[in-house]
């Protein structure tokens, strides 16, 4: 297994988004060392996080060869 390095810099461009965000403006003020540290640690785990989820559906569509079939499961009945 490989990693991809688009699928990886989409999923860190989206957990910085979220983070920065959700924490960056009310932290801010009370930046340190510590604080950075732990928004650090919490950047790589919503990216890994994202990139696993990515992997996992893209891998299921690509193996199973529902991307060239177009057949999607619907929530709804289609009546």
């Amino acid at each position: 297994m490989f990693i991809d390095p688009f699928r990886l810099t989409e999923s860190g461009v989206g957990a910085g988004l979220a983070l920065g965000s959700a924490t960056l403006p009310a932290a801010w003020h009370a930046l340190d060392p510590a604080l950075a540290t732990v928004l650090a640690a919490v950047w790589i785990m919503l990216t890994s996080g994202v990139y696993a989820l990515h992997a996992v559906t893209f891998d299921y569509f690509r193996f199973t060869g529902q991307h060239r079939r177009r057949i999607f499961s619907f929530t709804r009945s289609e009546e």
